[in-house]
Formats: C-alpha cells, sequence, structure tokens
C-alpha cells in the first residue's frame, strides 16, 4: 500500500482535532489551521468534552500541552490520549518541554510523533510531517477497523442525550485498561456503569470484584482489600484473600473512593503503581492482573485542594472519566425507568398494578429526585403494594398531585439557578444559531464553560 504525503492529502478533506489549553496554544492552534486549511478541524478547550466531540471520520489528534510544565503534566497529557484511544496523537511542545525527561516519555509512549515550535521554522516541513500522520492514521484504520459501535449497556435504561453519550464512553473505555474514574450523585447508578465497562471490555471472563470503601470499618479495611495470614490479628483464624487478589484478571471496583482514610490512600497508591501488595502479617508480595475502576459522589478535585485526598492518587485514578447524569436531568427516561422497575416488582410482588396514571406520570416528570434511580426504585416498589387498582397514582407514590393548585413555599435558590442557567445557554445557543464561539461571547463565558455547562444540564448541539 503506498504512503501517503503531505501533497497528496491536499486533497482529501482530513477530519483533525486540535486540543488548546491556553492562550498560547490558541495561537499555535491558529498557525497550524493557517499552514493547513484545506483540513477539517475540530478545536477544543474543554478536556472533559473530549471523547464526544470527535465524529466518527476523526482520526487524527493534536494535542497542545500547557507552556508551564508541572508534575502532574505527564499524567494530564496520559490522560487526554487515553481519553480518545482511536485518534493517532501528535504533540506540538516547546523545547522546554524536550528537556523534561518524564513528559517526553509519556509523549512517546502514547503518540506517534511530536513537533517542536516555533512553527515558523517548520513551515515547509510541517505539511508532510502531518499528512504523513493522516495517511498513517486512515491506514490503520483501514487495517485494524473504525471505532466500534456503542454497544447496549445492559441493565442501562434510557435514551436521552446525556444517556446516549454515557454508552459511547463506556464503549470507548472498554477497549483500553487503563483506570477509569465514575462521577456522579448517589444512587445514579455507578456500580452499574462500572459492570457494563467489564462486560464490554477484554477482561469480561474475568470477575468482577466491588468493595465499598465507604462501609468497611478503617481497621478492617485493609485486609478486606489485599487479605490476611492466620494469626495476623485476633480472629485471623485462616488465611483469607482480598479483593484485590479474588480480582485477578479482571476487575476491582472501588466504589466511594473519596471516603478512602488518608491512612489507606498510600497503600492503594502502592498497588496501582506496582500492581503488588502484602496481605496483612505476610512479608510476601503478591502480583496481581487488574484494571481500577472507581467511583465517588464527592468533588475529589475539591478533596485534592483540602487535602483530605491525595493529589497523586486522584491523577493515577482519573485517568480516564465518566460523569453520569442525575435522573432529573434524563427527561423522558424517567418514564421508561419507572415502567421498567414496574415490571420487575410484577415479577416478584403479587400486584394489581400494572401502569401508572396520566397524573402519576406528570408527578414523576415534575419532582427533582434527589435520590436519583435508588429513590424511583424505592417509591415504585412501595407504590406497587400501596396501589388499590391498576393504575398507580400520584399518592401511591407519595407525591404531590399534579392537579392541586400548589401552595405557597419557598422557592429552593440552588434550582432556580440551575433553571436560569439552562435558561441563559439555551438562549444563547438559539441567538448564535448554535455557534459555540457566539454563545460564549453573548454569556461573557468562555468556550471550555459553555461545554461543560452543555454536558451539566444535559444539552445537546447539533
Amino acid at each position: 500500500m503506498p504512503r501517503t504525503s503531505g501533497s497528496e492529502i491536499k486533497d482529501t478533506k482530513v477530519s483533525a482535532v486540535l486540543l488548546v489549553t491556553d492562550k498560547a496554544s490558541q495561537v499555535t492552534a491558529e498557525a497550524i489551521r493557517h499552514l493547513l486549511p484545506y483540513w477539517k478541524w475540530q478545536v477544543v478547550e474543554d478536556c472533559s468534552a473530549l471523547p464526544g466531540v470527535a465524529d466518527p471520520d476523526t482520526l487524527v489528534g493534536f494535542i497542545i500541552p500547557p507552556q508551564s510544565l508541572n508534575q502532574a503534566s505527564a499524567l494530564w497529557t496520559e490522560q487526554i490520549t487515553q481519553s480518545c484511544p482511536g485518534l493517532l496523537w501528535v504533540a506540538i511542545v516547546g523545547e522546554h518541554h524536550c528537556e523534561n525527561a518524564e513528559f517526553m516519555r509519556v509523549v512517546a509512549a502514547t503518540c506517534h510523533d511530536y513537533v517542536t515550535t516555533p512553527l515558523e521554522q517548520m513551515t515547509d516541513l510541517l505539511p508532510a510531517i502531518l499528512g504523513h500522520a493522516a495517511g498513517f492514521a486512515r491506514l490503520r484504520a483501514q487495517l485494524l477497523g473504525g471505532p466500534a459501535h456503542p454497544a447496549e449497556v445492559p441493565d442501562m435504561v434510557g435514551s436521552c442525550p446525556p444517556m446516549k453519550r454515557l454508552g459511547k464512553l463506556i464503549t470507548k473505555f472498554a477497549r483500553v485498561d487503563a483506570p477509569v474514574m465514575i462521577c456522579g450523585e448517589s444512587g445514579t447508578g455507578k456500580e452499574l456503569v462500572a459492570q457494563a465497562i467489564h462486560r464490554a471490555s477484554a477482561r469480561a471472563q474475568g470477575p468482577f470484584v466491588a468493595v465499598n470503601c465507604g462501609a468497611i470499618p478503617e481497621n478492617l479495611l485493609e485486609s478486606e482489600l489485599f487479605g490476611h495470614v492466620r494469626g495476623a490479628f485476633t480472629g485471623a483464624i485462616q488465611d483469607r484473600p482480598g479483593r484485590a487478589e479474588l480480582a485477578d484478571g479482571g476487575t476491582l471496583f472501588l466504589d466511594e473512593i473519596g471516603d478512602l482514610p488518608l491512612s489507606h490512600q498510600v497503600k492503594i497508591l502502592r498497588f496501582l503503581q506496582e500492581g503488588c501488595f502484602e496481605r496483612v502479617g505476610s512479608p510476601r508480595s503478591t502480583r496481581v492482573d487488574v484494571r481500577i475502576v472507581a467511583a465517588t459522589h464527592l468533588d475529589l478535585e475539591a478533596a485534592v485542594k483540602a487535602q483530605t485526598f491525595r493529589e497523586d492518587l486522584f491523577y493515577r485514578l482519573n485517568v480516564l472519566q465518566i460523569k453520569v447524569p442525575p435522573l432529573r436531568e434524563r427527561g423522558d427516561d424517567i418514564e421508561s425507568l419507572a415502567a421498567h422497575f414496574l415490571a420487575q416488582v410484577r415479577t416478584k410482588t403479587s400486584t394489581e398494578a400494572n401502569a401508572f396514571s396520566a397524573d402519576a406520570l406528570l408527578a414523576l416528570r415534575r419532582y427533582r429526585w434527589p435520590g436519583n434511580v435508588r429513590e424511583l426504585i424505592n417509591r415504585v416498589s412501595k407504590a406497587a403494594v400501596m396501589a388499590e387498582g391498576s393504575l398507580i397514582t400520584p399518592a401511591d407514590l407519595d407525591l404531590p398531585d399534579p392537579r392541586e393548585r400548589p401552595s405557597a413555599r419557598v422557592v429552593n435558590l440552588q434550582e432556580t439557578r440551575e433553571r436560569a442557567e439552562r435558561a441563559a445557554v439555551e438562549h444563547a445557543l438559539r441567538d448564535s444559531n448554535y455557534n459555540v464561539s457566539q454563545a460564549a461571547n453573548l454569556l461573557g463565558v468562555s468556550r471550555m464553560t459553555i461545554y461543560r455547562l452543555l454536558e451539566k444540564h444535559g444539552i445537546e448541539i447539533s
């Protein structure tokens, strides 16, 4: 198969992503776009939105790291490149980046090539280098196959835009073996997402072992995770393997990792770094092959700043990140979920209820669901028992009747702010004909902020 040159690629519309991080990288990105005007560019400022922005034809990604280097720069680069493993990455770096051995080690391991700035010195050479990268990416896609179609996620019901994005991320993240951090409010189904990643991965035939870090007493946590030998402590009457050992060859799910005491965080960090541990009471190291998936309802970045969560452990765990949407942002999915859970209850409980009244459906949509899916399951299960006919009513669900005139109440300030925020974003998008840059200017915020708000409120733009 012939090699593609920079001049040959001019006749083809290549789709590529440009990831910018600061003002200096924006200048570099503009220079690249000027040199290759015949390419179709997607400029991305929000790293967390990266996995969802690339269209199916995008083959190449250009990462322009921040000018300032720190201890997190190498891990940040690794996180970004692994979040979109289907892209062929090219790093655009400065001379000071090249002098940092740890940073360049990650570039060498995750990127196809790198180009040094200033780009003015490479005006003639750059199109050929990037054209060859595009040609190689196309060759790889032809021989190895393009991105897989999103897999169906068992036990997860819903077709709203946030859930569709979630399904795509699960499919992407299942292809690689990097750690995944699942974020979301309590009751949103984070463990179901972890199980879906496991089932769609190459480790599907191996075990899936879950550990609730917040439910195990601190003095027993190390024994639960890594096991113990006979006589290690009072009550240790025989050798016992820990959860990490039981997960060998599969996935270890660390639920509520944010509740892990600082004293145990360093032991988890060592396990992640070296892949081995010692059972309590034993000097012998045990090595296992596991993939780590963690979950939390806490803001771990805030916890790092508050020094209640180790920064190095955060970056080790947060290589890939998935945010599970709260139930109140899932629109019509609420009705589908309620019907699904009612059908499950009917297989286990003798009940006449087989559907929801129109008022009950309206009440379900209006309620804010602070307990998310877990609360919905609870209310539907109770309603199936309480219902006196075939239709479940708002009273059976312990929800206000939507036909009754609401009494005067104090408006929840957070709810009011979120509604106003969503409305402002939607108005700005409509006024700008859904141009993100223009919408950002209208609102007086950055493109990065717009992308965060789109994700937060489940707003999808074509």
